[in-house]
C-alpha cells in the first residue's frame, strides 16, 4: 500500500487549501465597520428652538404694531410707489368775450342711452355691440341783452310808464358733467370681443357723449326751460325798475 508521502501535486491538479475558516470574511467584516464609522451623525433639533422663533417674531409684530400706533414709528416711504409726472405746458389764453346777457333758468338733466349694433339673421352670442350709458348734464337758458336797440325801450316823460323789448330767450349748449356720466352695462358678441383685443373702436366712448348731448339738448327744449327763462327775466328788470322810481312796467319778450 502507498503512504501519503508517495502522493505529490499536479499541474492537472491544483492544489487545494483545507480548513474550516473563511480568511475573507473577517476583511468584509471590517470594511463595513469603517464604513459605518465614517457616515455623519445626524443629531436632532430641540423643539423648544422652533418655539423660541415663533415667539420672537410674534413680539417683533406686536412691538412694530404698538409704535405704529403711537406714532413713534418712523414713516418709511415705498421707493417703488407709483410717480405720476405732469409735462403739460401753460395754457393759452386765446381771447376774452365780454358778456352782456342775463342767465335766468338752468336745467339739470340725466338721460339714460341704451343703443345696441347687430346684425340681422345673427346671434347675438356671435355678433352684438349694446351699452347702457348713464348721461348727466345741465343746459343754461339766458337773454342775450346786447341785441337791445334804441327803440326797444321807450320812456315817459315824467319817468313813471316804461316798456322794454326783449329777444326772445336762447338755450345754451349742454354742459356734459364727465363726471357723473359713466357706461352702467355692456353686452358684446364673440366677434365684437375679438375686435376689441385688437383696438376696436376708439371712438365709441365719445359717439356715447355725442349722443348724450343731443338727448340732453332734446329735453331741454321740450321742457319749458326757455319760458321759464322768459318769467325769470321779466320778473328780475320789474323790480329793478320798480326801485328806479316807475310805476308802469311793461316787459315784452319774443317767443322762443
Amino acid at each position: 500500500m502507498a503512504s501519503d508521502s508517495d502522493y505529490h501535486p499536479t499541474a492537472e491538479l491544483p492544489e487545494v487549501q483545507t480548513g474550516t475558516g473563511w480568511p475573507d470574511e473577517p476583511e468584509k467584516t471590517e470594511r463595513l465597520d469603517a464604513s459605518r464609522d465614517e457616515q455623519p451623525r445626524r443629531w436632532g433639533r430641540p423643539s423648544g428652538c422652533l418655539f423660541w422663533l415663533v415667539g420672537l417674531v410674534a413680539l417683533i409684530l406686536v412691538v412694530g404694531l404698538g409704535l405704529n400706533a403711537t406714532g413713534l414709528l418712523p414713516h418709511l416711504h415705498n421707493p417703488f410707489t407709483e410717480k405720476k409726472t405732469d409735462r403739460s405746458g401753460p395754457t393759452l389764453l386765446l381771447s376774452i368775450q365780454d358778456l352782456a346777457r342775463f342767465e335766468a333758468a338752468s336745467g339739470n338733466f340725466q338721460e339714460v342711452i341704451d343703443v345696441q349694433k347687430d346684425r340681422s339673421y345673427i346671434p347675438d352670442i356671435i355678433f352684438n355691440d349694446r351699452t347702457l350709458f348713464i348721461c348727466v348734464g345741465s343746459v343754461d337758458a339766458f337773454v342775450d341783452f346786447s341785441h337791445i336797440g334804441q327803440g326797444d325801450i321807450t320812456d315817459s316823460a315824467d319817468h313813471k310808464t316804461v316798456t322794454v323789448k326783449l329777444p326772445a330767450p336762447q338755450l345754451e349748449k349742454p354742459n356734459i358733467d364727465h363726471g357723473k356720466s359713466y357706461v352702467f352695462a355692456t353686452q358684446e358678441g364673440a366677434i365684437n370681443r375679438i375686435g376689441d383685443l385688437f383696438g376696436g373702436n376708439p371712438n365709441k366712448q365719445q359717439e356715447l357723449y355725442v349722443l348724450g348731448e343731443q338727448r340732453i339738448a332734446q329735453a331741454a327744449r321740450d321742457s319749458g326751460l326757455a319760458q321759464r327763462a322768459a318769467d325769470n327775466t321779466r320778473q328780475m328788470l320789474i323790480q329793478m325798475l320798480r326801485s328806479l322810481g316807475y310805476t308802469s312796467i311793461t316787459v315784452n319778450i319774443s317767443q322762443p
